[in-house]
């Protein structure tokens, strides 16, 4: 239990800390505070009454869980850690007066303010887009309007390539509701898959019987006339019968809310590095912040889970009496394409730098790659994707911050294997391609957990 750490700045004055948002950002920050310090904490949130896992949504739908298995904690651990939990929308904050105003009339003050507001689903102002049926998914009620308008329909289409499509489409799939997918760009997640690993996965979409269309946009979401979607039609002109559509065409920052603020707002909150705004005692952290000077090698706003938690850890050690800085470290990510597993760390762009060189290799089945990118002067690595293949993110970490060469990971390339025992290994082949390709005689060190526990 956290509640052994309470009172280890007794001293301290205590503090009303209101943390707008419930997610993993908010909800890190929540449990984060508490550990240290005793301030009053109270966490607002109008979606719903418990923090629950956001990427499990997808496994209720397709009956792998309910609900209540998505939450991480019982329902009784907030008032245990006197975490105060607030079902309600905000409509105004007045940062001189520090009051919250709700959309029931009613208001809270805070001493400190920390905004994780999350993301909105993008909609580019499509004819249609606001038909029953057509929709995007982000959150529990997105999750509950999806349940209701996908019984009993013959055809559903999905707008976009990236990666809260595929998840829709597995959803869908998975309930034997025919699919198609329209993707503007002429390989799927084109902007930011090399040509090979999106080839893998147009392959893979197509495999599993889902209906996929390349270099397509979508024109219009067409009325049945009550006000419910019943067609879309294609920038070639072609009409596609379906009665639901989902726009998955990637998300933005929630601050609707706070745009007649003197927040400082760009396509998100601003903040430093510190997550502090330009309004006093107020930070922004998750989905919703856009970083004024990023971190080398990351972007402006990560709309990613565990930056989210990364970003609510760091900014409770700011609010508790510990100015620290946010510091992610190096890139990386993971993701599911229907069952085809992906990793990457380091800086894998779809188009490779001057300055960069890369090796790939492909198994012959399809269904497993490596590429790895390293400088073209001094062979440091750079960055790494892998399909099919699960890789330890401490032991490329540590590679890469360490500046370790191409040529020394995949000599220990076992040492980054994660994959289960008796899983077929291939870094034998992997290595001789390399070997081949460059002129090169590395030869496969043994795997070696002492060398993986220094590096943990």
């Amino acid at each position: 239990m956290e509640v052994s750490t309470y009172l280890r700045h007794s001293n301290s004055p205590m503090e009303h800390i209101v943390i707008i948002g419930n997610g993993i950002a908010g909800i890190t920050a929540a449990r984060h505070i508490r550990k240290n310090s005793d301030h009053k904490i109270t966490v607002i949130s109008g979606e719903t009454d418990h923090f629950f896992s956001r990427t499990a949504l997808m496994y209720i739908y397709m009956g792998h869980m309910k609900y209540e298995h998505t939450k991480p904690y019982e329902d009784w651990f907030w008032k245990k850690n006197r975490i105060e939990l607030l079902r309600a929308w905000v409509k105004d904050v007045d940062f001189d007066t520090k009051k919250l105003t709700f959309e029931s009339g009613d208001s809270v003050n805070y001493d400190k303010l920390i905004l994780a507001t999350g993301s909105k689903s993008n909609k580019f102002g499509w004819p249609g887009q606001d038909l029953n049926g057509v929709q995007g998914l982000y959150n529990l009620q997105d999750l509950e309007s999806m349940e209701v308008h996908t019984k009993g329909i013959e055809r559903a289409v999905i707008v976009g390539g990236g990666l809260i499509g595929i998840e829709m489409a597995e959803m869908l799939h998975s309930r034997h509701i025919p699919v198609t997918m329209l993707v503007r760009e002429q390989h799927f997640w084109g902007p930011v898959l090399p040509l090979e690993e999106a080839q893998m996965i147009n392959r893979h979409i197509l495999e599993h019987g889902i209906d996929l269309r390349l270099d397509t946009e979508l024109k219009e979401i067409v009325d049945d006339g009550n006000g419910n979607v019943k067609a879309v039609t294609t920038s070639s002109g072609e009409t596609i019968p379906c009665q639901f559509v989902g726009l998955t065409v990637g998300v933005s920052p929630n601050v609707a809310f706070l745009q007649s603020t003197n927040l400082e707002i760009d396509k998100g909150i601003v903040a430093d590095e510190y997550l502090e705004t330009n309004q006093e005692d107020v930070f922004a952290i998750g989905d919703c912040t856009q970083l004024k000077n990023p971190p080398t090698g990351r972007r402006s706003i990560e709309a990613v889970w565990y930056v989210g938690r990364m970003m609510g850890e760091t900014v409770a050690k700011t609010v508790t009496g510990s100015r620290t800085k946010y510091e992610p470290g190096v890139w990386f990510n993971s993701a599911k394409f229907l069952d085809l597993e992906y990793q990457t760390y380091g800086q894998v762009s779809p188009n490779r730098a001057q300055n960069e060189g890369e090796f790939y290799w492909e198994h012959p089945d399809g269904k497993m790659c490596l590429r790895l990118v390293f400088d073209k002067v001094n062979h440091q690595l750079i960055g790494c994707n892998n399909f099919g293949i699960r890789m330890r993110h401490e032991v490329f970490n540590r590679w890469i911050t360490t500046s370790k060469n191409v040529e020394y990971a995949l000599g220990h390339l076992k040492d980054a294997n994660f994959d289960p025992e008796f899983y077929k290994q291939h870094e034998g082949v992997i290595v001789e391609k390399f070997n081949r390709e460059n002129g090169t005689s590395i030869q496969v060190k043994k795997k070696s957990w002492k060398r993986i526990l220094e590096m943990i």
